[in-house]
């Protein structure tokens, strides 16, 4: 837990910690191996952790993972739709157009620190977790859902439901979890930017690994069906 004590800021930039949504964080889509062919898309959903507060475009995480299916021969295009400072509220807002492109199979959605950091009841986040995710499989999407940890003042009672709310929500609608979306990343200065919160290159790198780890079994279990 001790290395999630930064993971509420990473979803921001400034006081108290949230980014300002207009410094490279604009929530742009990656671009497509193929832009002739019509292929389905994985909407990377999120804050600035997703659209890559700090970075070039080519360096987010959503960027990275796409040349790693493009790597391994999957036929999907990654769409950036991360927004900095964004809310799990706020994703409920926006949650129906990003999907109205169509063809959407997977949904990745890295949603809930900026509540947290707000002290924001974690029951609330819970629910618009909740109908993000049921909105998302209503369209036909594959929900891939990102853990978050934290400690805050807020106090040990407050991490353990922020911890449980996602494995029951992984649970209730059967979707997968990566437990901590910054494994191996928060906490670890070399892999941080100078606020000490987002994730550099490097570490951007690691995040981009730790998703398509859980991901490409998802890919791999679709391209059977």
């Amino acid at each position: 837990m001790i290395l999630a004590a930064a993971l509420l800021a990473a979803c921001g930039g400034g006081t108290p910690r949230e980014a300002s949504p207009t410094t490279k964080t604009a929530a742009t889509p990656a671009p497509a191996t193929t832009p002739a062919e019509n292929v389905p898309k994985i909407v990377a959903f999120g804050d600035s952790l997703t659209a890559g507060y700090g970075l070039s475009p080519q360096e987010s995480y959503p960027a990275l993972l796409q040349k790693m299916l493009d790597a391994d021969g999957f036929k999907y295009e990654v769409v950036n739709a991360g927004v900095s400072g964004d809310t799990s509220a706020g994703g409920v807002r926006r949650i129906d157009w990003s999907l109205d492109a169509g063809g959407v199979r997977f949904v990745i959605l890295e949603l809930g620190a900026n509540d947290f950091l707000r002290g924001q009841p974690v029951g609330e986040t819970k629910k618009n977790l909740s109908d993000i995710i049921v909105r998302s499989k209503s369209r036909g999407a594959q929900v891939l859902l990102a853990g978050m940890l934290t400690t805050t003042e807020t106090g040990r009672d407050y991490e353990v439901q922020i911890s449980d709310a996602f494995k029951s929500l992984a649970k209730k609608h059967d979707v997968v979890l990566i437990p901590f979306f910054l494994e191996g990343v928060a906490g670890i200065d070399r892999l941080n930017q100078q606020d000490r919160v987002h994730p550099n290159a490097e570490g951007t790198r690691i995040v981009a690994a730790t998703v398509y780890r859980y991901l490409k079994p998802m890919l791999e279990k679709e391209q059977k069906k």
